[in-house]
C-alpha cells in the first residue's frame, strides 16, 4: 500500500530508517530514497527557472516543459544511484564512512543488492535517456539538444569518477545547474540559445554549488583518508569555508547586475530577502567544524553541519528567487 507520509519524508530530508523499515515501504518510497530525492528539488527548480523565463519570451511549450524538467530529475536521480553503486564498487562507504552516517545507503545497509541498485540506475536512466531522445529527433532543435543530452550524460556517468576524484567536481556542479541546465532547457523550449539566460543561471546555480562545497567541507578527512581529491581536500577546511560563503555571497551581484542591463525588472530585488537569513550562515561557516553534535543541534541531524546551513539557506534563497520570477513575468507582461 502506498506510504504517502514517507514521500513526503523523502522529498524534503534523507529518512534514516532500518531494514524492517524498508521492507515494508512501497515502491515508490523506495525509489525516492535511493535516489536521494530531498536534493532532486534543486533540480527541478533549474527547470522551473528556465522554464519561467521561456514563458517572459513568449515561447512557453507546457508539454515541453513537463519533458524537460522530468527528464532532468530522472537524470540527476540516476546520477545518485550511480555514485552510490560506484562508491560501493571502489569501497569508498565502507567502515562507517560519511555518506552512510547522514542517510541510507542502500547496497550498504543492505536494503538492496547490487544488482537491484543496477536495476534501478538501469530503469531511471533509461527513462531519462528516452525522454532526451524524444526531444531530440522529435523537436526541430535536435543537432544542439543531442549535444546536450551528450554533455548531460557525460555528468551522470563520471561525476562521480573521476571529476570529484580530481577536484572537478564542483566545477561541474556549476555548469550542469548553471548554463547545461538552465540554458539548455531554455534552448529546447525556445529553440534560441541566450547567452544572458546562460548568465543568468548562476544567480541559481551558485547555491547548489555551495552545498555540494558544503558536503565536501563536511566530509574532508573522510575523503583525505579515501584518496578523493574534492576542492575541499585540496583547499583545506578554512579556504573552503571562506568559499563556500562567497559563493552563496556571489549570487546577489549577479541578480543585480541583471536588473542594471534590464534582463530583470527590479522587482527580483525581492530575492535580496534572503539576506535576512545570512547570519546563520556566517555563525556556523566562520568556525571550524566541531568533533561532535552541538547539544542544540536537532537529533537526526548529524554529521550533517556546513552542508545542512547551506542546504537550509539555498533553499529559502530559491524562495524567494522564484517569488521574485513569477514577479518579474508579470511586471514584464503589464
Amino acid at each position: 500500500m502506498p506510504n504517502v507520509a514517507m514521500w513526503g519524508r523523502a522529498l524534503t530530508a534523507m529518512p534514516r530508517i532500518t531494514k524492517a523499515d524498508w521492507d515494508e515501504l512501497d515502491l515508490v518510497s523506495r525509489w525516492l530514497i535511493a535516489t536521494r530525492s530531498a536534493v532532486i528539488i534543486m533540480t527541478f527548480t533549474s527547470a522551473a527557472f528556465a522554464g519561467a523565463l521561456a514563458y517572459k519570451a513568449s515561447a512557453f511549450d507546457g508539454l515541453l516543459f513537463a519533458l524537460v524538467a522530468g527528464g532532468l530529475c530522472l537524470a540527476h536521480a540516476t546520477n545518485n544511484l550511480i555514485n552510490d553503486l560506484t562508491d560501493h564498487w571502489k569501497g569508498v562507504d565502507r567502515g562507517n564512512y560519511f555518506r552512510t552516517q547522514y542517510g541510507p545507503q542502500t547496497v550498504e545497509d543492505g536494503f538492496l543488492s547490487v544488482g537491484q541498485l543496477i536495476a534501478y540506475a538501469a530503469v531511471t536512466g533509461t527513462a531519462a535517456l528516452a525522454i532526451g531522445f524524444y526531444l531530440v529527433f522529435v523537436s526541430d532543435r535536435g543537432d544542439i539538444t543531442l549535444m546536450l543530452l551528450a554533455s548531460g550524460a557525460f555528468f551522470v556517468l563520471f561525476y562521480t569518477f573521476p571529476l570529484k576524484y580530481i577536484g572537478l567536481g564542483e566545477p561541474a556542479v556549476l555548469v550542469v545547474w548553471g548554463p547545461l541546465m538552465v540554458g539548455g532547457s531554455y534552448f529546447v523550449l525556445t529553440g534560441e540559445w541566450s547567452n544572458e539566460v546562460a548568465v543568468a543561471s548562476l544567480a541559481y546555480a551558485l547555491g547548489p554549488t555551495a552545498v555540494l562545497f558544503g558536503k565536501h567541507t563536511d566530509k574532508l578527512s573522510f575523503d583525505h583518508d579515501k584518496g578523493i581529491r574534492t576542492l575541499p581536500v585540496i583547499l583545506g577546511e578554512s579556504l573552503s569555508r571562506k568559499v563556500t560563503v562567497g559563493l552563496i555571497l556571489a549570487q546577489y551581484p549577479v541578480i543585480a547586475y541583471l536588473i542594471y542591463t534590464g534582463f530583470f525588472h527590479p522587482v527580483m530585488f525581492v530575492a535580496f530577502a534572503s539576506i535576512f537569513s545570512l547570519k546563520r550562515v556566517f555563525q556556523v561557516f566562520s568556525r571550524p567544524r566541531p568533533d561532535g553534535p552541538p547539544a542544540d543541534l536537532p537529533k537526526g541531524v548529524w554529521p550533517l553541519w556546513f552542508v545542512g546551513v547551506a542546504f537550509w539557506f539555498t533553499r529559502r534563497y530559491s524562495g524567494f528567487f522564484l517569488i521574485g520570477l513569477v514577479l518579474d513575468l508579470v511586471f514584464s507582461r503589464l
